[in-house]
């Protein structure tokens, strides 16, 4: 119906205009476009650098002095909370939802239980993937091209894929 149309069209033109958003070369009027636009929890401190994709950013919050880096993909839909003084390195992507492969319509899953939180003073290196339903301790390292599937204990380093521990801070 004309309806489905006009809904599916205004959903993807609201992802256009996020991606959109990213690409402004002004890291105040970006900053303030997510924070009154895309209703992002960003604090005066905090900085999302170039490229950045958000997905529902109402879901989003970002902490004090938090330095999200060039490129990096947020899927907030089942909502993320970034700590304070975290530091993302380029290209890093957290998903908050998945698909059912054993469902016959490979069906998206999702709840309150995929949500990401990273504590404070985490750093995570250029290429990390975190996936749904992790918790990042505070101070943890999480190395370059990393897959983070399982939670992370406060002070760990990790790396590998899946990211397993290799050392502590």
């Amino acid at each position: 119906s004309l309806k489905i149309f006009i809904l599916k069209y205004l959903a993807g033109f609201n992802r256009y205009c996020d991606i959109q958003c990213g690409q402004i070369p002004s890291h105040d009027l970006r900053n303030f476009m997510y924070r009154k636009i895309w209703l992002v929890d960003l604090t005066p401190k905090s900085v999302i650098y170039w490229g950045a994709e958000i997905r529902a950013g109402y879901n989003l919050t970002i902490g004090q002095g938090t330095i999200i880096g060039d490129k990096s993909l947020l899927d907030a839909r089942s909502k993320i909370i970034i700590g304070e003084n975290v530091v993302f390195s380029s290209n890093v992507s957290i998903y908050t939802e998945d698909h059912d492969h054993r469902d016959p319509y490979f069906r998206g899953n999702c709840d309150k239980s995929y949500r990401v939180k990273i504590e404070d003073r985490v750093w995570i290196g250029p290429n990390v993937i975190i996936l749904h339903s992790v918790q990042i301790g505070e101070g943890a390292v999480v190395a370059a091209g990393s897959v983070v599937t399982k939670n992370i204990p406060p002070f760990s380093i990790v790396a590998g894929i899946p990211a397993k521990i290799i050392g502590q801070r």
